[in-house]
């Protein structure tokens, strides 16, 4: 991945409660807390910094031996983009301060996706946010509501996202549908680039009607006219551990791995 041409910031926001899975950052995985395996991952990546963010003291304390660089934050916030957003006003961020949010519960997270995002924003100055997509490739993915689905332009923006099948063929999907050599289904890949200005003007905008159907927050950013870059992902992301089964496998994997992937 060549260098963006913008120098930015990884952060990891890391919300300690979770309804599926309590505590989820400080999670062992191989011997080490969730949260280090994440932030060891995006310190691999080109970010000129890497900051955990966090609304819980015993993750700070978890991650100080590491020499990890920490802030403390609200416990208030409705979204990791809110969270961000305190973050990049505390560090006193200049406009164009680029940042990638990095999920907290992705530790299988390549660094090479955390750098392509941050330059497919650099690439395009008039887009607020970016963020990544795969191909979809079978129709029980496709019909997931689990699953975001995002359609995007020409231009490699996106026009929507949903939690339903879109785009929806019309004279294909009464029979299973040929999903191969195709880009047109995409799964939405939850990182994000952001502009620190855009961040600010984020924590003002009214929750959008759009967003609350859908629960998806980057809907508020679409609904409200922001441009947002979607790339296709330059490298497989393994999928994050949003439950005990997902746990159970990022262990298995790292397990045979040695702690790495």
């Amino acid at each position: 991945m060549a260098d963006t041409s913008t120098p930015f910031i990884a952060v990891v926001p890391a919300r300690f409660g979770s309804s599926r899975l309590p505590g989820k950052p400080l999670l062992d995985i191989a011997g080490e807390p969730m949260v280090a395996h994440v932030w060891r991952r995006a310190s691999q990546s080109q970010a000129s910094r890497v900051v955990i963010a966090t609304d819980d003291e015993r993750v700070r304390e978890a991650m100080l031996p590491y020499g990890a660089d920490v802030i403390m934050t609200r416990d208030d916030h409705p979204s990791g983009t809110d969270r961000l957003a305190e973050v990049a006003e505390t560090l006193g961020l200049s406009d164009e301060t680029l940042v990638v949010n990095v999920q907290g519960d992705e530790p299988l997270i390549p660094p090479m996706l955390i750098d392509q995002v941050a330059l497919r924003l650099a690439d395009d100055p008039d887009a607020a946010m970016a963020t990544l997509a795969e191909p979809i490739t079978d129709v029980d993915t496709l019909f997931n509501p689990n699953v975001v689905k995002v359609v995007r332009s020409l231009q490699g923006r996106a026009l929507y996202f949903s939690r339903a099948p879109i785009p929806w063929d019309r004279e294909h999907f009464k029979h299973p549908p040929n999903l191969l050599n195709t880009d047109a289904w995409l799964r939405h890949i939850g990182i994000y680039a952001y502009r620190a200005s855009f961040l600010a003007a984020y924590q003002d905008l009214p929750t959008s009607t759009l967003e609350q159907l859908e629960q998806l927050e980057q809907l508020r950013a679409l609904q409200h006219g922001y441009a947002i870059q979607v790339a296709l992902a330059s490298a497989v992301n393994p999928a994050g551990v949003d439950t005990e089964e997902d746990l159970a496998r990022v262990r298995a994997l790292l397990a045979v791995e040695g702690g790495q992937l």
